[in-house]
């Protein structure tokens, strides 16, 4: 962990910077105390990559369980008493990681998982665009079409137009062009400015910048509003005094137990989700343990609702940003987790000094990189197969939300699944030899009840007096459907004189009951 620690002490900083403002806004959207928004922000980068195999993903508050979070605390009728669901969805989790319900990470398509980094990577730029010219009523840039103030990712331009501030755009776009000529070959090549990371010269230059406006022009100064805000504690009893418990006397009410389980569902399937895309990313191609992450996500979730936090996700956002600052180990998700320690103790009102135009460059680039144009160009070139799942995913989640998005781009790869089963379960030779039709059908590997219609159709076609070879030595398996299929038609053939000879069709139904 510790071999590559120059790397993720850089990226550790960057994803702190970054995850800071997300954590508050989440908060605020999901009408919680801010500091829960924090709690979150420590626990899941401290306690949940300290446990988890991920090197790269990092965890946090959600904004795709915003809707769930203010629903469930109405039905519920407390903070409190959703802080006890929390708890018991994070015990939910932990259970379906000892069932290894983790496998399902594993089946997700590959194009589902790049249409869906892609759309990340728009809605990244779109909801950035606001804090970048000084506006942005919906405060945490959520991953949502939808925003919770009513507006959407394209309306909210609309309300930006009319509140731009010059400061935030200059300060925007210098921060934006730091960040392109960082990733230039002579900054590459040169060892002093390579040591210098991108996004921390990028705060510190947005900071004088803003100084300077508040000395020499204070009509382009940011407003305290679109700077960064941090609950501050002057000592240890206040930070501590911070913490809300769950009400426990909230296990009377049935309700608990529903919200717990679609917490824990919906947290697990963003979580595995998350996971798989970050893999994708991740230049030395490891593979995450999805069972493991879920015993992570759950322990996160656990104390986080013991101790007042906000439900724990894997979080593609914040993953991405720690790739593409250079994160080699967990190690760079947990030093995240130390800095909230830090920050809220010592620099509160030196991070108060940071305009959110300069975070939102971090993000803007990092959602370039995400949905770069050559990726739709080489997704195309792989066939439909592959870029109707994509675009689906990709134009789906962005006018609605991540869980849509990739049920409907796994539901088109179903679909061309099925097509492609369909169109080609056996192989069909017909030849007359000696005056009378032979036909030869060589079944295809791996025959399922997907392939029904297809022998149906087949045997239907098959004219009387004919000798008719059916062949499953490839096979492997039969389905039982096709095989009682297999033996009506036999039966039946009888009557139309069709003669059927089956070769390692008894075989194979032995090793199918198997």
């Amino acid at each position: 962990m510790f071999s590559n620690l120059k790397y993720d002490l850089k990226a550790g900083l960057v994803v702190f910077l970054v995850a800071l403002p997300l954590c508050l806004g989440i908060a605020l959207a999901q009408n919680a105390p801010l500091f829960s928004g924090i709690i979150s922000g420590i626990i899941g980068g401290i306690v949940v990559a300290s446990i988890s195999g991920s090197k790269l993903s990092v965890s946090g508050p959600a904004a795709g369980l915003t809707s769930i979070v203010l629903s469930s605390v109405s039905e519920l009728g407390s903070f409190e008493a959703f802080l006890l669901a929390v708890c018991l969805a994070g015990v939910f989790q932990i259970a379906l990681g000892i069932l290894k319900a983790g496998i399902i990470g594993y089946y997700f398509p590959t194009a589902v998982i790049k249409g869906m980094l892609s759309a990340i990577g728009i809605i990244l730029i779109l909801k950035q665009v606001p804090h970048l010219l000084g506006y942005d009523a919906d405060l945490e840039g959520d991953e949502s079409f939808k925003q919770i103030d009513g507006e959407n990712s394209f309306t909210e331009f609309s309300q930006t137009l009319q509140h731009f501030s010059y400061g935030s755009i200059i300060i925007g776009l210098a921060s934006i062009a730091i960040l392109i000529i960082w990733q230039s070959k002579f900054i590459k090549q040169n060892r002093f400015f390579k040591a210098i990371p991108s996004a921390l010269l990028v705060v510190l230059v947005s900071i004088l910048l803003d100084q300077y406006f508040g000395l020499y022009h204070p009509e382009f100064e940011v407003k305290d509003e679109h700077l960064v805000k941090l609950p501050a504690f002057d000592n240890i009893n206040m930070f501590f005094s911070a913490f809300t418990l769950p009400d426990f006397t909230a296990f009377r009410n049935t309700k608990l137990y529903e919200i717990a389980f679609i917490i824990g569902v919906v947290a697990s399937l963003e979580t595995l989700l998350s996971l798989e895309a970050i893999d994708k990313l991740d230049p030395d191609n490891r593979i995450s343990p999805t069972n493991r992450e879920l015993i992570a996500q759950g322990t996160g979730n656990l104390l986080s609702g013991l101790l007042g936090g906000l439900p724990i996700t894997s979080v593609i956002v914040r993953s991405s940003v720690n790739v593409d600052s250079g994160g080699k180990s967990q190690f760079s998700a947990i030093f995240h987790g130390i800095l909230f320690l830090i920050a809220i103790f010592f620099i509160p009102h030196l991070l108060a000094l940071i305009p959110l135009s300069a975070l939102a460059a971090i993000l803007i680039v990092t959602g370039f990189n995400l949905a770069k144009p050559k990726m739709f160009m080489r997704i195309y070139k792989q066939g439909l197969d592959q870029f109707l799942p994509f675009i689906f995913t990709f134009v789906v989640m962005l006018f609605s939300d991540l869980l849509r998005g990739v049920s409907v781009g796994i539901f088109v790869s179903i679909l061309f699944i099925l097509r492609q089963n369909y169109r080609a379960p056996f192989k069909k030779i017909e030849e007359i030899i000696n005056g009378q039709l032979n036909i030869f059908v060589k079944f295809s590997p791996g025959i399922t009840f997907i392939n029904k219609g297809k022998f149906i159709e087949l045997f239907k076609s098959i004219p009387p007096n004919t000798l008719v070879y059916l062949d499953g030595g490839r096979a492997g398996f039969i389905d039982k459907d096709v095989l009682e299929l297999i033996s009506a038609f036999k039966e039946s053939g009888k009557h139309k004189n069709i003669v059927v000879h089956l070769e390692a069709i008894e075989e194979v139904e032995i090793l199918s009951q198997h």
